[in-house]
């Protein structure tokens, strides 16, 4: 896979752990939107916390990753879901654990009137290895 960083001083700066654009070339990935669930139990984990939500999100995503043969490096886009975006700080926090700012992937993150079984938080990515 090639994946080159992009950057411009004629768009916005980025305001967290991700960068404008990825060019990327490769197989593709795409990995279905992940909330907080115990994969295990299929119990809400972290319920009304959105750090552990994230937490949680992240951790299966980065196993469906690593099924596929990938790894976070490997994600040239996510796109992040809230409840409510007065969480943003919280579940960038954590998201910022997972991804260096330098080598972040591009992402788009939304408020919604609600997620599948009221989560707080809901990931989904794109990789190219």
């Amino acid at each position: 896979m090639t994946r080159t960083i992009i950057q411009t001083n004629a768009a916005p700066a980025p305001v967290g752990p991700y960068n404008q654009a990825i060019l990327a070339s490769g197989q593709m990935i795409f990995v279905a939107g992940q909330i907080a669930l115990d994969p295990a139990t299929g119990a809400i984990v972290g319920e009304g916390d959105v750090a552990a939500q994230t937490e949680r999100s992240l951790t299966s995503l980065k196993a469906i990753l690593e099924a596929a043969g990938a790894t976070l490096q490997d994600v040239v886009k996510t796109t992040v879901f809230l409840a409510d975006m007065n969480d943003f700080s919280a579940m960038n926090a954590v998201y910022a654990q997972y991804f260096d700012e330098a080598t972040a992937p591009a992402r788009a993150c939304v408020e919604v009137s609600r997620l599948p079984k009221d989560v707080r938080v809901e990931i989904d990515c794109i990789a190219v290895i």
